[in-house]
């Protein structure tokens, strides 16, 4: 199942996602005349830094999200480009020196057809480099929610609910990715666990994207209860003393070559 997110408030609530990525991009060691792939662009910010690296080179960021890739169409320009594009759905050929992925994999459930399809997409010699959340992530907001979820008014909305992410451990993902035929795989665990500024920073996050795939399963008279519901317990959960919010943030990195 695919989410539909508004990618002008998540430009807003990123900023800890666009982190993260500004330092895998610096990682990489771009030489300026790649062929790119972006999986899950978002609002498209990275993907436009990465197009800065590769004047020679091209750039292409998908999105399964209209509302995220309607945010990024304005960065597009002559070596970059956006299209509208599930994950799941891969069926480039030997097209990209590098697929590079920045918090967004964790949507995915199926990593092992994932991984064969980028490294088709690869061309011989290419990289893939990707970020995304692990076990143990966003542990407060993930209590809060199935709290919310078991609540006597909203319980029968979730009958059959299908939880959206897939959050491996470190070795878990290791072995998954050591049994497929890519080379030189690398992958490690990493604890970016954050203190955001104040209240309103954590709710847009709380709002875009945490919330989105749970709010389409409560109907419409009772959104806004829910919705406040999570936020008010989140913030007696997360909030400090000085008031910050704290969130637990544990990713899994892989880098690997075809």
């Amino acid at each position: 199942m695919t989410h539909e997110f508004d990618g002008k408030k998540y430009e807003k609530a990123s900023a800890h996602q666009k982190e993260w990525g500004e330092r895998l991009i610096a990682e990489v060691g771009l030489r300026g005349t790649e062929s790119v792939l972006d999986l899950g662009c978002g609002d498209g910010a990275l993907t436009a830094q990465i197009a800065d690296l590769v004047q020679e080179g091209v750039v292409l960021g998908i999105d399964a999200s209209q509302g995220m890739i309607d945010a990024a169409l304005s960065k597009e320009r002559k070596n970059l480009t956006f299209c509208k594009m599930d994950i799941n759905e891969l069926s480039f050929r030997e097209r990209f020196d590098l697929v590079f992925s920045n918090a967004t994999l964790h949507w995915v459930k199926d990593h092992n057809q994932l991984l064969k399809n980028v490294r088709l997409s690869l061309r011989p010699g290419g990289r893939l480099r990707f970020n995304f959340a692990g076990d143990g992530n966003c542990s407060r907001f993930f209590s809060v929610i199935r709290e919310a979820m078991a609540r006597d008014e909203y319980q029968s909305f979730f009958s059959g609910f299908a939880w959206p992410w897939y959050m491996p451990t470190v070795d878990e993902y290791r072995a998954l990715a050591e049994s497929t035929e890519l080379q030189h795989v690398h992958v490690w665990g990493e604890n970016a666990d954050r203190f955001f500024p104040d209240e309103q920073s954590i709710i847009r996050w709380i709002d875009q994207p945490s919330l989105v795939p749970f709010l389409v399963s409560v109907p419409e008279p009772v959104k806004n209860a829910f919705r406040n519901f999570v936020v008010t317990r989140m913030l007696e959960e997360t909030k400090q003393n000085d008031g910050t919010c704290f969130e637990t943030f544990r990713r899994i990195n892989i880098s690997a070559a075809k």
